[in-house]
């Protein structure tokens, strides 16, 4: 079987040789994203798998790749709102993700986030930087005094809740999905409750047409002045100008993002200065803001999950059996 991967990042490039050679298919690695540009790399192939964050979906991305006699799409990460799902089931497309390769690499950066910022390591840094060494007015709190809420409590906000009741904190979560497994390690509440009561609020809920913005004025209103807001999940969740009008208002203490609505526009990117958005500068600025480049799936298990995982549901698809992971 003849498979190509687009985006392959060099972390990746150890675990498919291994992969290939213990299951004998020939794999094609490209750098490039899937674009109507770049569809025509798949011609002669059996099978496709992408990680991207870019929009793929014109028409002509999927008439081809059908046009090809490729039967799938294989997204080797967790959201998939860059594929149109209709035109991918149009042209005979099977597209599957991986809602779970590493679940721990997500919560651990967010976990590790938020613990920077209730001990206000980012004010320390500026502190530090400008010669000052005191540590007055800069007192703390501990984590198992908190109250933590995870809005979406799937494998990632599972995964959080288990690590924040380890520290000690009460976990309170909201999901339109009751989890027994989860009970024993968070209560489940409505989101109007959660906002309240929180001092960490922490989203990990799929982009779609009823998130989009799920943070904003109102929701970010809700919230405790002492409060933090951790995004290791999708920038389109959050209205960014919503955001920082908060944040310089002081309706929250500070925030960690490892995404941003304009990403695309930069993050995975080297970029001069003046590329780089307005927002982006407005938020690194702040010593309560904590950003990182959509990097915290970024460890060494998840890459090899990510692979294996996506080579293994395209061979179940081009030959004909079903993949646990399919989207429509």
């Amino acid at each position: 079987m003849k498979i190509i991967m687009y985006s392959v990042l060099a972390e990746e490039k150890p675990y498919i040789e291994a992969w290939a050679q213990k299951n004998g298919h020939e794999i094609t690695q490209v750098t490039a994203d899937l674009t109507a540009a770049t569809v025509e790399l798949a011609r002669g192939y059996d099978g496709i798998d992408i990680q991207q964050t870019i929009p793929t979906k014109d028409p002509v991305i999927y008439q081809k790749l059908a046009s090809y006699g490729i039967k799938q799409i294989t997204a080797r990460m967790v959201g998939y709102e860059m594929l149109d799902l209709k035109l991918a089931t149009e042209n005979g497309l099977t597209v599957t993700n991986i809602p779970a390769y590493s679940p721990r690499a997500i919560a651990e950066l967010g976990v590790t986030q938020a613990m920077r910022l209730i001990r206000q390591l980012g004010y320390f840094d500026q502190r530090m930087a400008n010669g000052d060494f005191t540590w007055n007015n800069m007192i703390s709190r501990e984590i198992h005094d908190l109250t933590v809420g995870v809005i979406g409590a799937g494998h990632i906000g599972g995964a959080s809740a288990q690590i924040y009741t380890a520290l000690g904190a009460k976990v309170i979560a909201t999901d339109p999905v009751y989890n027994v497994e989860l009970t024993p390690y968070l209560e489940y509440v409505d989101l109007d409750t959660l906002l309240s009561q929180a001092d960490i609020v922490t989203i990990h809920t799929p982009l779609t047409a009823a998130t989009t913005n799920l943070i904003n004025a109102q929701t970010l209103h809700q919230m405790k002045s002492t409060a933090y807001f951790i995004n290791m999940a999708r920038g389109g969740l959050v209205d960014t100008d919503a955001l920082i009008d908060a944040l310089q208002q002081h309706e929250i203490a500070g925030a960690a993002l490892d995404t941003l609505a304009d990403e695309n526009l930069f993050f995975e990117h080297q970029v001069k200065p003046a590329q780089v958005p307005a927002d982006y500068k407005v938020l690194k600025a702040m010593p309560n803001v904590l950003i990182t480049p959509h990097s915290a799936f970024f460890t060494n298990t998840a890459i090899k999950n990510i692979v294996e995982i996506g080579l293994n549901d395209v061979v179940a698809i081009v030959n004909g059996e079903k993949s646990l992971h399919a989207l429509n």
